[in-house]
């Protein structure tokens, strides 16, 4: 899709095209750019704030529409969504902008020390927002002009605290097409603690065979004071997994789904290979700090890894995929991630396996499942949530 940024390529400005990850997406109307990321621009350009800046450090950048515009510069992109990075590398790709100095930060790596200028798209999760913002403060003096932005209905009395609170002096322009953004002057440096940001609780469930386990959860992660409600109702109703056998938790988040199901199997003396997947950095770093913690022994037969859903998992490999899935993209309500669940895991699934959900009732996926595996059975309900189960014909 045409965006309304340009770039000048052989002394002619040509437009950008920019497209939303992963590109097959069934809803087309959705930009891979919006209000917020023109308005950063726009304000560096009209400020003339890109003349002598040489590096330039981006936060939250969702599909890569603002590390595409600034390629005559060194830029470094920190995010905790492989999906989002991944959207860069395909729109660098999509642009013939190769040959850009790109560094690509997750969102747990040391920031790079040198930087003139940050442009922070600030984050749907307000834990995630402090964490960020803190290893900004313990890394950058005010010599480094920084400029965060968001819709501005998302900006509230609140979110200006926090910047004020862990940066400095913050103000706020006029709101433009519905953004706004925020300019903080940084001051008053404190020492990072990565466990300052870090939430545990303790998980009992009448499922586990375990009293109870200590849950580990870093900023970005979902659901991370408590256990989701839909997560508990999934782990009342579990697949029986058999000994030696292969299962995905599928957009694992902090790995209590995988975690309940080895807790299971090594009340039975059973064992099976547990592979967590999410697109969250911190999320698959929970997801194994809660194995190593709470089950150590079951360490060994465990992978983690970030995936955009099971992109790179090897078809016909999987006896078990279990999964909630969500049903929005950053603010953006979509579909399109639990279709690419429910066909990943067909693709992946052996002959026989079996995929077992949970989800609201009005989401209505018993008749995505029935499409992509031709079955889906009722395994329990409630009130709000479905556990549903489709298998591999």
């Amino acid at each position: 899709m045409l965006s309304p940024f340009f770039k000048n390529q052989g002394g002619v400005d040509a437009p950008l095209h920019l497209e939303r990850f992963p590109p097959a997406q069934v809803n087309r109307s959705l930009q891979a750019w919006d209000a917020t990321d023109e308005y950063l621009l726009s304000y560096l350009d009209e400020n003339q704030l890109l003349d002598g800046c040489k590096n330039i450090l981006i936060f939250n950048d969702t599909f890569g529409a603002l590390a595409c515009n600034l390629t005559d510069h060194k830029v470094c992109t920190v995010s905790d969504s492989y999906l989002s990075q991944q959207g860069t590398y395909h729109n660098v790709a999509l642009n013939s902008l190769e040959d850009a100095d790109i560094q690509f930060l997750d969102s747990l790596s040391a920031l790079p020390e040198h930087v003139d200028i940050i442009l922070f798209r600030i984050p749907k999760s307000n834990a995630l927002l402090a964490e960020q913002l803190s290893k900004i403060n313990a890394h950058y003096s005010d010599e480094v002009k920084f400029i965060a932005g968001a819709r501005a209905k998302d900006i509230h009395t609140s979110t200006l605290n926090v910047f004020e609170k862990l940066l400095g002096s913050t103000k706020t322009s006029l709101a433009v097409k519905k953004s706004r953004l925020v300019f903080s002057e940084l001051t008053e440096q404190r020492a990072f603690q990565q466990s300052d940001h870090i939430r545990e609780w303790t998980l009992s469930h009448e499922s586990l065979t375990a009293e109870k386990f200590t849950i580990s959860n870093h900023a970005g992660v979902f659901s991370r004071e408590s256990l989701d409600i839909g997560a508990r109702v999934l782990m009342s109703d579990l697949p029986s997994i058999k000994d030696g056998a292969t299962v995905v938790d599928l957009g694992c988040g902090n790995g209590v789904i995988g975690l309940s199901m080895l807790a299971k199997l090594h009340a039975e003396q059973h064992r099976a290979n547990i592979i967590f997947k999410d697109e969250s950095f911190m999320a698959v770093a929970s997801a194994e700090q809660n194995i190593k913690q709470n089950l150590p022994d079951a360490t060994d037969s465990c992978e983690f890894s970030v995936d955009d859903c099971l992109t790179e998992q090897e078809s016909n490999s999987v006896d078990v995929v279990v999964c909630n899935p969500p049903f929005h993209q950053q603010h953006a309500t979509t579909d399109h991630i639990a279709w690419q669940m429910f066909n990943d895991a067909k693709r992946v699934l052996r002959k026989g396996g079996e995929l077992r959900i949970v989800g609201n009732r009005q989401l209505a996926y018993h008749v995505k499942l029935k499409r992509v595996f031709g079955n889906c059975k009722l395994i329990a309900s409630d009130k709000k949530f479905v556990v549903l189960s489709s298998i591999k014909k």
